[in-house]
């Protein structure tokens, strides 16, 4: 997959997964974007190179591309949340 294909894909998927995990979010949606982009590699990582899925091949803008990197900002959003969480207590 093109990188600036995982570029495009990960905002989409940050504002997907701010969404989806709602409730009070810390982050500004600068920062979701750039745990989105993140999250798409992530997750193109995990699902190309942990789980064998996809031939890697062509751009891969497709349904099961857009989940992988969904999930991945999503585990990146929820992380994020914990350690601003952590953070703000400790001080």
């Amino acid at each position: 997959m093109h990188y600036i294909a995982l570029v495009v894909l990960g905002l989409l998927a940050g504002g997907i997964a701010k969404m989806v995990i709602g409730g009070s979010n810390p982050s500004g949606w600068i920062v979701t974007f750039v745990l989105g982009i993140a999250g798409a590699f992530l997750g193109h990582f995990i699902a190309s190179d942990v789980l064998h899925w996809g031939s890697g091949a062509g751009l891969g803008l497709n349904i099961s591309s857009l989940l992988s990197a969904v999930v991945g900002a999503a585990i990146l959003l929820v992380i994020y949340h914990f350690v601003q969480k952590a953070m703000a207590s400790n001080s």
